[in-house]
């Protein structure tokens, strides 16, 4: 492992503190009394505490220093001054320990008394101090300048997803998306125990992947010899219990897809999902607003919230459009009654990409998504399905071509999906059978096997219910204005990280020569790359050794391409 200039010395102060019987990882407990926040909050001059954080800044002046610490509530400003943390005549804890030993991101215990600089900071007088945890790594050290520009900000994307307890660190308003994060399952969780709804959890390794339309991830169950399937969705558990008697349940679950990722999908996500018996989607729309108001005012405050350029109001009531006004509002073309092929051709000659694979839910949903999506910005309830997008919902009450279904659009994109679920179980089984269909005729989200189990559930009778499920990550998106899925999540599923390259001086000037441009005709890269013969041939069969560039042999000569 090659360390930085900064990492050797890091590490030569912790050799120094052990030798001088200092353990820079101790084990005991430290008895913090205040937090940050509180202290200034509560603040009384005189009043002693005892706080731990990490070591954020400092200026040093001789025998005193001004110091800020970061504890999990935010920062506050300590002062060190020797004779009052060394009383006696020995003050190396001060000149040797504080001074030479600690750096910036260090964990340390302090005590001491709070009291008002001359300047009006509330400030903790250290009287002792204990280092909890040495850092070895340097932190980020963003500045403001003075005419407000920051500097040496870490603000690259991947590197912030990564090292996420970083990102944490150094930038103040990320933590504060978390806590928001937090806020939002909490108020939602406590919408649903107020109204008497039971918090359940059902399994994450399926044997069959059903409940939705998607590519499952699939594993191997050694014991049972197996296949198994981990979970994209969790509705068919949660109707078996409906069957079972409970009249509300809901679950906040992790679930997975194999599918693409990109900026609103992760393969890893969480889903809320919520089922009522004895209720249908009109009340679910109604009780779907009125949650969302009431979870927009407990994360900000306010129903408002700002997305990119659109302000966002989830006051209730919201718009309800059926989706074939929809498409015939923003098309001219009119689904009802349209077979699979007049579907088809007039997807076509709006310019949608389609296949023979896909049926005319799929036309449909490929015409909406396409055309209408994209133009609702505020909460707006898309209504009434056509059965074929919907495998697993009650046929309407008034169109038999139709079903009971809405989806919530926010700003192009949809946060929740709702039912009244079918539970007729002989009309189940023959949506089930389409769905085969489907899949035989290649489309992979459709459903390729049935849940006879399920099946057999419904046949022991489940009373009306209604069921609606809410992309967790996508709805805090909107609350936090974060465009990108990844600002939500603390560790979202990433690339594998490249190693770095330890290249020696040679190996690294024709590196670097290649990263501006690749592919190089050999010749005219070791010209410019000005090494001798020896160092060149040395330098090319390193790279080469180490998977980082390849040679080439083509009819216009030997080239060089970085690979690496």
């Amino acid at each position: 492992m090659q360390l930085s200039e900064q990492e050797q010395v890091r590490r030569q102060k912790l050799a120094r503190l052990r030798e001088i019987g200092i353990n820079p990882y101790p084990a005991d407990l430290y008895p913090v009394s205040h937090a940050s926040a509180k202290a200034k909050q509560n603040y009384t001059e005189g009043e002693k505490v005892v706080m731990a954080g990490r070591l954020m800044s400092r200026r040093i002046q001789g025998n005193a220093s001004f110091a800020e610490i970061q504890d999990g509530e935010g920062r506050i400003q300590v002062y060190f001054n020797r004779d009052e943390i060394c009383t006696g005549e020995d003050k190396s804890k001060y000149n040797e320990v504080y001074k030479k030993l600690l750096d910036i991101g260090d964990f340390v215990g302090i005590e001491g008394e709070m009291f008002t600089t001359k300047v009006g900071e509330i400030t903790v007088l250290v009287k002792d101090f204990t280092l909890l945890s040495k850092a070895l790594k340097p932190l980020p050290q963003p500045r403001t300048d003075e005419d407000g520009k920051v500097h040496d900000a870490f603000t690259d994307p991947e590197l912030r997803y990564r090292r996420r307890y970083v990102d944490l660190t150094v930038n103040p308003h990320v933590k504060e998306v978390f806590v928001k994060r937090t806020k939002l399952f909490n108020a939602m969780r406590g919408f649903f125990n107020d109204a008497g709804y039971f918090e359940v959890e059902t399994p994450i390794l399926q044997p069959i992947a059903g409940g939705a339309a998607a590519r499952p991830f699939v594993t191997h169950h050694n014991s049972l010899d197996m296949p198994l399937y981990m979970r994209i969705a969790n509705e068919l558990y949660l109707k078996r219990l409906i069957v079972g008697g409970f009249e509300g349940v809901y679950e906040f679950s992790k679930n997975f897809r194999n599918e693409g990722m990109d900026r609103t999908h992760n393969p890893e996500f969480t889903a809320m999902e919520i089922y009522v018996a004895y209720k249908d989607y009109n009340w679910m729309m109604d009780f779907c607003e009125r949650l969302l108001e009431h979870c927009a005012l407990a994360v900000n405050g306010t129903t408002e919230a700002t997305f990119g350029e659109h302000t966002v109001d989830f006051k209730a009531p919201y718009a309800r459009v059926t989706m074939a006004d929809s498409i015939k509002h923003f098309t001219g073309f009119d689904i009802s009654g349209k077979t699979e092929d007049e579907i088809r051709q007039a997807a076509q000659e709006m310019g949608i990409e389609v296949d023979a694979t896909m049926g005319k839910g799929k036309l449909i949903d490929e015409i909406f998504g396409e055309k209408c999506e994209g133009n609702y910005i505020q909460p707006t309830f898309i209504t009434d399905y056509p059965k074929e997008m919907s495998p697993l919902c009650k046929e309407h009450r008034d169109n038999p071509e139709l079903t009971e279904r809405f989806e919530l659009m926010v700003c192009g994109k949809e946060i929740a999906n709702a039912y009244s679920e079918l539970n007729d179980p002989i009309d189940q089984r023959e949506r089930f059978e389409a769905q085969l269909e489907l899949a035989k005729r290649g489309d992979d989200e459709a459903t390729a096997s049935i849940d006879y189990d399920f099946l057999r559930s419904l046949e022991y009778g489940m009373p009306p219910t209604s069921g609606m499920g809410i992309g967790m990550d996508r709805l805090i998106m909107f609350l936090t204005n974060n465009q990108s899925i990844q600002e939500v999540l603390f560790f979202p599923q990433m690339k594998p990280e490249k190693k770095a390259l330890d290249l020696n001086v040679n190996e690294k000037t024709i590196y670097e020569l290649l990263k501006k441009e690749s592919p190089q005709e050999l010749n005219a890269l070791k010209a410019a790359a000005g090494l001798s013969n020896k160092a060149w041939d040395k330098g090319v069969k390193g790279l080469t050794k180490l998977g980082a560039a390849k040679v080439s042999k083509t009819d216009e000569g030997l080239f060089i391409t970085i690979t690496g």
